[in-house]
């Protein structure tokens, strides 16, 4: 092993917020790429709530191995009114053994998110002074399959 390697601290984190996004129904591009475009939804966590403004959505792309390329750009209104950008890459990666249950309409919300691997790496962006901080954070999230759109648990990298 190089001598240069060394024993760090592990990474930690802290829950930031929990977000709802509805989507409205998908555009099909026909190539593998899906537009899921946000309608609503909300969030909150102990420094920040609010609701997520229609517009925004995920440019997925659906890779043959079954894995789903996640290319979201979000805006959040803040209960006091600043905007954020919130943007983030990932992969939602569904074993073959569950994609019949996810395709399912009536059953795929009840799928246990353990059984898939949906992760993701949010980053933000603001001119608003009380929330700049999230301009120098990085975070993690963590999603799940709700009715009416998708959730994640997202959690600020210490």
């Amino acid at each position: 092993m190089d001598t240069r390697v060394r024993e760090i601290a592990g990474i930690e984190t802290r829950h930031l917020f929990d977000v709802v996004v509805d989507l409205n129904s998908p555009l099909n591009f026909g190539t593998g790429r899906v537009l899921f475009g946000a309608a609503s939804g909300s969030f909150e966590g102990p420094k920040l709530r609010g609701e997520v403004v229609p517009g925004g959505g995920d440019w997925a792309v659906f890779r043959p191995d079954g894995t789903m390329e996640v290319d979201v750009r979000l805006t959040l209104r803040t209960d006091d009114g600043a905007l954020l950008h919130m943007s983030y890459g990932g992969r939602w990666q569904v074993p073959a053994e569950v994609r019949s249950e996810i395709a399912d309409p009536a059953a795929k919300t009840l799928v246990d998110p353990a059984r898939y691997y949906f992760r993701t790496a949010p980053m933000f962006e603001t001119g608003a002074p009380e929330y700049a901080w999230l301009n120098d954070i990085v975070c993690v999230g963590s999603g799940y399959l709700i009715d009416g759109g998708v959730a994640y648990r997202v959690f600020e990298v210490l």
